[in-house]
């Protein structure tokens, strides 16, 4: 009997313990994912930072955000990167640019807006702007992006197909817009070509994972009434978003006003009926208290771009009053061509900041975390993407980017978002994903060959050069 009994037992036991063998390690997997970014300062923006934290990517998307300890715990990845001593946060959001315009970077500096565009870069347009050159001047900026941490841009120039193929070739996320404007272009010589040019493109990409189309009118000075009116049915029967220069300098105040009953660029552009969510307007420099409201009603998002405003002395946006008011700001480098010369969000970062500081004599008046949602969320949300990307979330589409604080410059850290903001630059970003592809990796870009087009550059110079000098 106690035999029978100690065998029955001993049978339970092995059973149990066979069940248990099978069903542990099923239930203690790792789920294997793409890459995870382990244990570097995390900084989610739509949330607290994590101070040793950890993301894991699979397929395109964020699948987790937390400590290092419980990320590690649950995933295995085919790609480790290493974020000791780093900071880890969403890619930066270029709110405003005209990429291709880097080869003409240094042109004509310390000069006016209206001299600048009249007598410089229309002519130098005029007479080098064509496909080709579209595509090394977009794959010169891209570097640029790519390198100091820009995961998404908009643009505005011509040939944007052309810039769309370079973008989707970089890896980089993009809203094009190809230019509409009231004289002959280098890619389109007529108002009706140009709006066919607009239709097809928007057509061709509309859909795209990284390339979203938009239509791209110059400015309220630079395009007439009835066709701002086609632009903004043209963008609704498309359903694709507008970008437009609007309020940046005082001459073009006086421009609109003359023109059209002593109104404002803005009052203007919303008695037409063209201001609504879809709308980007890049500077506000110069918008009053009144359009101020009327664009927060209008869910009309503002680029502020203080590197290009001070470089041409344009003046100093009213951003606290807009953030204030309920408007959708995001921040963009401009041209790198007479606007700053540059495309380092960082750089603008700490621009927007300072330059607040300055001119409201409040060092409080726009702070490091404020100018980080700018440049993140801030620039989502103004382009209408703002589910998909601007913040560490899971389920958002994983444009990543690490930037190194292990440097004499940035060291000692107190707080991250100052090392960030103040004390790093483009050239401290390490690591850039875009859609969970890594396009540069230890500062090496892996999608755009930078030997042949750094060799593209110096002789577009010269041929720049040369064509100005012709009568």
């Amino acid at each position: 009997m106690l035999r029978r009994a100690f065998l029955a037992v001993t049978l339970f036991i092995s059973i149990t313990s066979v069940a248990g063998a099978a069903t542990s390690p099923a239930k203690h997997a790792k789920q294997t994912v793409d890459i995870v970014i382990s244990g570097g300062i995390v900084m989610p923006i739509a949330g607290d930072d994590i101070e040793n934290g950890s993301v894991a990517i699979e397929k395109g998307a964020i699948v987790a955000v937390g400590p290092a300890a419980d990320i590690a715990a649950k995933y295995t990845a085919r790609t480790i990167i290493d974020a000791r001593g780093k900071a880890v946060l969403p890619g930066f959001v270029n709110a405003h640019a005209h990429v291709a315009m880097s080869l003409f970077r240094g042109i004509a500096d310390d000069r006016d807006l209206m001299d600048w565009l009249q007598n410089f870069i229309f002519p130098a347009e005029a007479r080098n702007v064509d496909r080709d050159f579209v595509k090394w001047g977009t794959r010169l900026g891209e570097i640029e992006m790519i390198r100091s941490g820009t995961t998404t841009f908009a643009d505005m120039y011509y040939f944007e197909s052309e810039v769309a193929k370079e973008t989707k070739a970089a890896g980089l996320r993009g809203i094009l817009g190809e230019t509409l404007i009231d004289f002959p272009a280098p890619d389109n010589k007529t108002w009706e070509a140009m709006v066919a040019y607009n239709r097809s493109f928007a057509h061709e990409w509309k859909g795209d994972r990284l390339i979203t189309p938009a239509l791209a009118p110059h400015s309220p000075y630079t395009v007439s009434e009835d066709h701002l009116k086609q632009v903004r049915a043209l963008a609704t029967e498309l359903g694709v978003p507008i970008l437009i220069h609007v309020s940046e300098t005082k001459d073009e105040l006086r421009q609109i006003a003359e023109k059209h009953n002593g109104m404002t660029p803005g009052v203007y552009l919303d008695s037409i009926g063209f201001l609504a969510h879809d709308v980007v307007a890049a500077h506000g420099v110069w918008l009053t208290p009144d359009e101020i409201k009327l664009f927060a009603e209008r869910k009309t998002g503002i680029a502020h771009n203080p590197n290009s405003n001070m470089m041409l002395a344009s003046g100093v946006a009213p951003v606290p009053e807009m953030l204030r008011a309920g408007v959708n700001v995001g921040l963009g480098t401009d041209g790198p061509a007479g606007s700053g010369n540059n495309m380092d969000m960082i750089e603008v970062m700490a621009n927007a900041a300072r330059l607040q500081k300055v001119m409201k004599l409040d060092p409080k008046a726009l702070g490091a975390r404020d100018v980080l949602r700018m440049a993140t969320i801030g620039g989502a949300r103004v382009l209408g993407l703002d589910d998909k990307i601007g913040t560490l979330e899971p389920g958002k589409r994983a444009d990543v980017i690490v930037i190194d604080l292990q440097r004499a410059k940035t060291q000692p850290v107190y707080a991250v978002e100052s090392a960030v903001v103040y004390a790093a630059t483009g050239d401290d970003v390490i690591d850039t994903i875009v859609d969970g592809k890594i396009l540069m990796r230890d500062r090496k870009v892996l999608t755009i060959d930078i030997p042949s087009t750094l060799k593209k550059a110096a002789e577009y110079r010269d041929k720049v050069v040369a064509s100005l000098k012709k009568k």
